[in-house]
Order: structure tokens, then C-alpha cells, then sequence
């Protein structure tokens, strides 16, 4: 199987911004807290998990959030803090690797096939990672080892939290083929619904189609679910990745044509961009809006702000020009917006940008988890 012989571990931090506030305040441990504000206009930027059994996600309206858990506890974000302590995670994973791609900053993918401390076996650096992760700074990672980066991440999600599983290459066909499709990187609600219409439940029926259906029914994405399908991912560990992009989109279950609903899809796209920004530290300048119409024509419309654009307001107060800009005429089955040109080219985790993200925004009870 191609890159079978690397050894990729993806570390996922447990509920992160959210664990370290029940750390550091013991009075709130095993309650229901959430990292935002409370407010009607409030958004969660975080849960513990456990707000998380009553419903409550990052992204939802605060509002919303304390109707499903009415208990829940609010404390606002300290960025600059959660910085820190993933500085201090990354110096645990220099110890071992310098191929180390940071996702955001609770999680990241290291590459151990050739590692510092010349040890063969990648489950047991896993192992010896999340032991100190806990004993450096009392949180725990869930953390996924495989062969391949989409093996390790679906591997770090299986038993959260403070989990630990391996995908060997012998077992990985076997086990993708049982893989509900909604485990795969980029099925999200809309496209799984799509998949469940044409029969596609699993990897195994995911499988069964060709290349040429997928790309037919899925555009590009087809060929990456043609090689998920077979357990194949060949992307390398990116230790210098350049993110120059950052975006959301949905594809509506009916087609819009109210300018109402188009601007309550576009608050509900601000708000999930702006939780990704949140995560990743990522900064940008130039902001696009992308419709797609019922006949599938593309129209695209972009502006580019002097300086950074951090603020939701900002974010969705553009984007609305640009909606009104596009001067829809026809039904629209597509939205999409996204924030181009990166602030730097350092690594997220060792970043000392400042970030501005007013998460008292909207009242938008965005379904995101």
C-alpha cells in the first residue's frame, strides 16, 4: 500500500480551551462549561464535554446553548493563555519530531518514521507524548497513529477522550470499509445526506464506485474519496505548511431564493469562519463570497480590506456588500465564504499574533459542531 511504511501520529487535544478553564478554576470541574460569553448575542467558542451531553458545541449561539443546558457555566476566552500552553505541547513534540504540522492550536500531525529518539514503534512515542502532556500540564490529547494523515486523524476521533488507537496497514482496508461516511474528512451534513441518496453508507459502498462516478457527483473531492475509499492518503507531514486560505461553504437541502435566507446563511458562514479563524490563528485580508445557482453557475465576488479583517462585524458587514453585490437573480444551492493571504509564515504554534474575535456576534443558532 503506498506510505505504508511512515509513521504518522495526529494529536487532538481534549475540549482544550475549555479543559484548561476547568484546570484552572477546580471549581468548575465536571460541570458543563463554555468559553464564550453569555450573551444574547453570544457565541460558544468552546465546551467541556460535559455541556457536550446536553447538545452544546462550539459555534452554537450562547442563546441557544443555555436553553439546551440551563446550568451551563460562561467564561470568557484567554487566548494569549491557550497560546502558551500549546508552546508548551509543541516543545513536547520537538522532543521526538521537527515534522510537525499544527492544524490549529489543540491539535497537529508529526511524522515519527525517523524520530530524535531513534525508537520503532509509533504507538509507544504516543504513548510516551501523552504521558507528558498530562504530567506537564494536567490536559489530556486523544491521539491517533496509522500510516497515512487520514488514517491518524479518524484514528485520534475513535476513542476521545484521552484515547489511544492504532490503524496498522494490514487492518486499514477492513476498517475503512466499516467507516460510516460520515467519518470521512470532508462529508460534511450536506454531503453525507447527498451520499446516503445515491446508497453510500460506508466506505465499502464508497468503494464500489469509480473514480469517474465520484468526480461525476463530487467535483474534485472525488478523487480524494476514491483514495479514502482504499485507505490511501499520500499527503506528506507539512512541517512548514502556509496556510493562504481559510473558508466555509453550504449546500442547501432546497434551494434559496429569499433575500432573508440568504442573509441568515450567510451569519450562520461568518460564524464558522470566524470559529476557524479563532482556531487556527490564521489572518487574512481579502474576503470572497461564492454562489452557486440551481443550474450550477458560479458567481464569485471578492474584496480586499487594508488591513487584517478580525472582527465578525467586519466580516459579515463585507460580505453582505458582496451579497448585494452579486444582485442574485436565480435559485441558489450553494453559499461560500472565504478569507485569503496569511499574516505569516511562521508556525501557528509559535505565533505571537494578536488576535481580536468578538464572539458576542450574532444570535444565529448555527448547527456546527
Amino acid at each position: 500500500m503506498p506510505g505504508a511504511t511512515r509513521k504518522i501520529i495526529h494529536v487532538d487535544m481534549d475540549a482544550f480551551f475549555a479543559s484548561i478553564e476547568q484546570r484552572d478554576h477546580p471549581e468548575y470541574r465536571a460541570k458543563p462549561l463554555a468559553v464564550g460569553y453569555s450573551g444574547n448575542r453570544g457565541v460558544v467558542a468552546a465546551a467541556s464535554y460535559e455541556a457536550r451531553r446536553f447538545g452544546v458545541h462550539s459555534a452554537m449561539s450562547s442563546r441557544l446553548a443555555l436553553r439546551r443546558c440551563p446550568g451551563l457555566i460562561f467564561l470568557p476566552p484567554r487566548f494569549e493563555h491557550y497560546r502558551a500552553v500549546s508552546r508548551q505541547i509543541r516543545a513536547i513534540f520537538e522532543e521526538y519530531t521537527d515534522l510537525i504540522e499544527p492544524l490549529s492550536l489543540d491539535e497537529a500531525f508529526l511524522d515519527v518514521s525517523k524520530n530524535h529518539k531513534n525508537m520503532a514503534s509509533a504507538t509507544r512515542i504516543a504513548q510516551e507524548i501523552k504521558a507528558s502532556i498530562r504530567s506537564q500540564t494536567g490536559l489530556t490529547a486523544s491521539v491517533g497513529v496509522s500510516f497515512n494523515k487520514f488514517l491518524s486523524k479518524i484514528a485520534s476521533d475513535y476513542n476521545k477522550p484521552d484515547g489511544l488507537f492504532v490503524i496498522k496497514p494490514s487492518d486499514a482496508e477492513a476498517f475503512v470499509e466499516k467507516l460510516p461516511i460520515e467519518k470521512f474528512f470532508g462529508v460534511g451534513r450536506v454531503t453525507a445526506e447527498r451520499m446516503h441518496r445515491m446508497g453510500i453508507r460506508n466506505g465499502l459502498d464508497l468503494k464500489r464506485l469509480t473514480k469517474a462516478e465520484l468526480v461525476a457527483s463530487f467535483g474534485k473531492m472525488g478523487h480524494v474519496f476514491y483514495g479514502y475509499a482504499r485507505a490511501i492518503d499520500t499527503r506528506a507531514v507539512e512541517a512548514q505548511h502556509l496556510r493562504r486560505s481559510l473558508g466555509t461553504e453550504t449546500t442547501f437541502s432546497e434551494n434559496l431564493t429569499d433575500n432573508k435566507d440568504l442573509l441568515l446563511c450567510l451569519q450562520e458562514l461568518t460564524e464558522e469562519l470566524m470559529r476557524r479563524i479563532g482556531k487556527s490563528e490564521f489572518k487574512g485580508r481579502s474576503l470572497s463570497l461564492k454562489i452557486k445557482y440551481e443550474d450550477f453557475k458560479i458567481v464569485s465576488r471578492s474584496y480586499t480590506a487594508s488591513g487584517y479583517i478580525t472582527e465578525s462585524q467586519t466580516l459579515f458587514k463585507i460580505g453582505r456588500k458582496l451579497l448585494q453585490e452579486a444582485e442574485v437573480s436565480k435559485p441558489v444551492r450553494l453559499m461560500g465564504l472565504s478569507l485569503k493571504t496569511a499574516a505569516s509564515n511562521r508556525s501557528l504554534w509559535k505565533s505571537n499574533l494578536q488576535l481580536s474575535i468578538p464572539f458576542e456576534t450574532f444570535s444565529v443558532e448555527s448547527q456546527h459542531s
